[in-house]
């Protein structure tokens, strides 16, 4: 059996992805290992738990990831996936929220963070979610489907979307070989193929006289 660690509790957009990742891959006979933090994948990665760990790449633990072991753990594949909608939830009780509970500092863009005076940062969405209902904040930046299985408990004060977002894999051998690993007939071929065609064009047009 194939083994993918990534980012727990069940619910993150980590498992949702990587589920997508092994579907895309058509990898029959896979397991999706979900681990509290990177270090833990990447210890089991170098222990031959796992066979490959996935992460996102603006997830606050990427660098130490591809950093701190980089002659035991290498970056096999990247993809761009689209995930669960983001929005900013606040609990039904509280009129004015002045705290916000989030994923920093991957997410904390996505907002004008001022508008609250108290920050809090926890390790997972689904664990910032139990901690808005616990009380820990009055509003936090998470899944959007929350607002939905929790309606007399929470509102949607801002609804943000998905990002395109960049996701690495990483394995215990290398596969670049020590140059360039790309995807050369991928979609962005088309898209520089367009680029080129409209500035030759463009540049035929100002050579007019």
């Amino acid at each position: 059996m194939i083994t993918f660690a990534t980012l727990g509790p069940s619910g993150t957009n980590h498992e949702l992805v990587t589920r997508e990742y092994i579907k895309f891959h058509e990898i029959p006979d896979s397991e999706i290992v979900l681990v509290p933090d990177f270090d833990m994948a990447t210890s089991g990665l170098m222990r031959g738990d796992y066979d490959f760990v996935v992460q996102c790449a603006v997830h606050p633990d990427t660098p130490p990831t591809l950093g701190t072991h980089f002659h035991k753990v290498f970056a096999v594949d990247s993809f761009i996936s689209r995930s669960k909608e983001l929005a900013v939830l606040t609990r039904s009780e509280v009129e004015q929220p002045k705290s916000i509970g989030l994923l920093a500092p991957a997410t904390e863009s996505y907002i004008d963070i001022g508008r609250w005076e108290t920050r809090v940062s926890d390790p997972s969405l689904p664990i910032i979610f139990q901690n808005l209902l616990a009380g820990k904040y009055d509003s936090a930046l998470v899944y959007l489907e929350y607002a939905e299985q929790y309606p007399d408990r929470v509102r949607v004060d801002e609804i943000l979307g998905s990002p395109d977002d960049v996701w690495i894999v990483y394995a215990d051998e290398r596969t670049s070989g020590g140059k360039l690993q790309a995807w050369r007939d991928g979609p962005v071929r088309e898209l520089i193929r367009q680029k080129v065609a409209s500035r030759a064009a463009e540049d035929a047009g100002a050579a007019l006289p």
